[in-house]
């Protein structure tokens, strides 16, 4: 996976101007470019000088989008031809149009990219695993791994996740990867020597022995962030379901196994503790709370200066593909598409506005987009 380049920009220079021509052919997209009617990174606004019960339009707008990310399913027969489909095949078909599928759309991906390199960015919960109740037992499946270990061998890969970096590489288990934890405030990345370290970057040896840089732009929140952890633990104990990750850069409370009448004690607890916290923001996923540092980093900086890392940036010749299915991976997807530098790929079974260009359905779907890339590549040097 090493990768030689005489580029000598700073790590976290930002990007020279980009040709609009260097990405997007005429007929590579036949639809425009979305504007999102959604902010990519939900915040919920609390007041700081409140207490008692949240005020109901903002208690109601957040369980009215908790609500929306598990849409109820309703049938409708199509008597002429005797089919039974949903309204949400039917709305995921219509949406597909805009977001169409990697798979089907494969060839054209793969025509854009001949004679490029291809950089290989992949999310893990929702997109190399299934979300499942217990975060605990997101375990990868045995094919996923070898699709994952395999890609690795011909291009850059990197996980980006909101896990703590050493809990998603303990499920990950390959070496052959890069990893950014805590939404890309926790990254394991290549030296390069030619390259100057920002602050908060140290150079250090990975298991292998092979020379590595750590890149951790939050690192003064570490005491903060494990109070808040205690805190939470203990603030939401007796509330059914709920579970408290430390992610070590940030703190995640999953109420996927919470009834959902007790969804509002659990944003009630949250709001209790980290109101004394004014540097800490609050942060929506799929069903997951999460406490985050307020800093100027995302999942689509970490992509930068992965891309910095790897002598891949301000390149024609690269290609940088995202595969993630979270909100926090627009700010991945939007890196990509205002710099009109690759491709996004959002994994969802629901149609959602996106910064991405292209759609999976799961991850069994992304399991056969990567083996499509290696077999890809397998005949394309040949």
């Amino acid at each position: 996976m090493d990768l030689k380049s005489n580029h000598t920009a700073p790590v976290l220079a930002d990007p020279a101007p980009i040709s609009k021509s260097r990405l997007v052919a005429s007929s590579l997209f036949p639809y425009s470019s979305p504007a999102p009617v959604f902010s990519p990174n939900l915040l919920l606004t609390v007041p700081r000088k409140k207490t008692g019960i949240l005020d109901d339009v903002r208690a109601s707008s957040w369980l009215d989008a908790m609500k929306s990310s598990s849409p109820r399913q309703t049938s409708t027969r199509d008597y002429n031809h005797e089919i039974v489909s949903t309204d949400t095949d039917v709305a995921y078909r219509t949406w597909m149009v805009k977001y169409p599928s990697a798979l089907s759309s494969f060839e054209q991906i793969t025509n854009f990219a001949k004679g490029k390199r291809i950089a290989l960015f992949l999310d893990y919960d929702g997109t190399l695993s299934p979300i499942v109740d217990n975060p605990d037992f997101a375990f990868m499946s045995i094919d996923m791994r070898a699709a994952v270990a395999k890609v690795a061998k011909y291009f850059p890969t990197a996980i980006i996740s909101g896990r703590s970096r050493d809990k998603v590489y303990g499920f990950v288990g390959l070496t052959d990867l890069y990893y950014a934890g805590s939404h890309g405030m926790d990254i394991m990345g290549p030296v390069r020597e030619s390259s100057d370290d920002p602050p908060n970057c140290i150079r250090s040896t990975d298991k292998q022995g092979k020379g590595v840089k750590l890149f951790q732009p939050a690192s003064e929140f570490l005491p903060m962030i494990d109070e808040v952890f205690n805190s939470l633990v203990n603030s939401t104990k007796e509330i059914k379901g709920a579970k408290v990750e430390n992610n070590k850069f940030c703190v995640s409370v999953h109420y996927r196994n919470v009834d959902e009448k007790n969804w509002k004690t659990v944003a009630q607890c949250v709001h209790d503790v980290i109101r004394n916290y004014p540097r800490l923001r609050l942060s929506h996923g799929r069903k997951v709370l999460e406490v985050r540092p307020v800093i100027n980093w995302d999942k689509g900086k970490a992509l930068t200066f992965l891309l910095e890392s790897l002598g891949l940036s301000n390149h024609d010749d690269v290609l940088p593909i995202y595969v993630g299915d979270d909100r926090t991976d627009e700010d991945a997807f939007k890196v990509l598409r205002e710099g009109n530098l690759g491709y996004g790929i959002l994994v969802s079974s629901a149609p959602k506005e996106s910064n991405a260009f292209f759609s999976l359905r799961d991850p069994q779907e992304v399991m056969e987009f990567l083996k499509s890339l290696v077999n890809w590549k397998k005949t394309s040097v040949l």
